[in-house]
């Protein structure tokens, strides 16, 4: 029966019209939230999509300061392609290039004795029964103290391979990860480090011994790092030059705990990320970008003429 009372209900309030139902009606101010507007004077939400579209545009180009060295005084002004040197922070990328370069320089020397390498006789050593013993074979046998080894390991190659575009794009996403947290300073070519006069007479001549001129060449350099900004607080100083420079190659590596000095052909992607700061010189960051934009450069000819890629270093202002 209830069910029955239940279903006759319905059907009345089916039955019912629009006009003799019940409605609630909300006073015009009971809610903030609700808003009286008009959608023939409302702009459509495409015209403000469009407009804040066309307020980001894609940078140029991006600036960059040639510093001299030690003094850091400015001196030219340069243009670079954001292509270089303000790529987006890709971890995946990177990722796959360090191991890439960890594979790469793993030696895989490690190496053990079968039981055909071992020394010794290749004779049974005792009845195969009768003995009481286990049934052994060879002296060589793995079983044996002094025998070869089972799936040892062997001489073998671990580097793996990467496409080279790939391998380029995470050079150049390292040097704009360090561009853009402001780590990365551009000094003139020919950066040396300038050591007293009266040191390097003293050091010639052999009247300082080694403990000596090491112990000066560290305090130096932390003083020169502490005066411009870059003392260890602030993590270590890589500097990147084009060739070998004899002062700052063995000041260097005697205040190792405060920086390193690093040729071009030395350095990888792992380098780039390691150290607190990168200083490198102009022509051997031309050289790097250089060395890694396969991707940007097309091996098909236009009119017989290959694109050779964005331009580095466009010199804007000499200070």
């Amino acid at each position: 029966m209830a069910a029955k009372g239940m279903k006759s209900l319905g059907e009345a309030m089916r039955g019912l019209s629009l006009a003799s139902r019940p409605c609630r009606t909300l006073p015009a101010q009971s809610s903030p939230l609700i808003s009286r507007r008009s959608m023939a004077t409302e702009a459509p939400v495409a015209n403000i999509t469009r407009s804040v579209t066309e307020a980001w545009q894609p940078l140029s180009s991006v600036p960059v300061t040639i510093y001299s060295f030690p003094s850091l005084e400015p001196r030219s002004l340069e243009a670079w392609s954001p292509k270089h040197l303000h790529l987006p922070l890709r971890r995946d990328i990177l990722h796959l290039a360090v191991v890439y370069e960890g594979d790469k320089t793993r030696q895989g020397t490690a190496n053990t004795k079968t039981r055909r390498e071992v020394h010794g006789s290749h004779k049974k050593m005792g009845a195969q029964k009768g003995s009481g013993a286990a049934r052994r074979g060879t002296r060589q046998s793995p079983l044996l103290r002094g025998g070869g080894k089972s799936f040892g390991p062997k001489p073998r190659d671990f580097s793996t391979s990467l496409n080279r575009k790939v391998y380029d794009l995470a050079w150049r996403t390292a040097l704009s990860y360090r561009y853009r947290r402001g780590e990365l300073i551009v000094t003139e070519d020919g950066m040396e480090l300038p050591l007293p006069n009266d040191f390097l007479q003293l050091a010639e001549s052999g009247k300082l011994g080694q403990v000596l001129e090491d112990g000066f060449v560290k305090k130096y350099v932390q003083d020169l790092l502490a005066a411009i900004g870059w003392d260890r607080s602030n993590g270590r100083t890589t500097f990147i030059t084009g060739d070998r420079r004899p002062n700052l190659f063995t000041a260097m590596e005697a205040a190792d705990a405060d920086g390193r000095a690093m040729e071009l052909e030395d350095v990888d992607v792992k380098n780039l990320l390691e150290t607190g700061r990168l200083v490198i010189e102009r022509s051997a960051l031309k050289e790097l970008i250089k060395k890694h934009q396969s991707d940007l450069i097309s091996r098909v000819a236009v009119k017989g003429i290959y694109a050779k890629g964005p331009p580095t270093g466009q010199t804007l202002v000499h200070y």
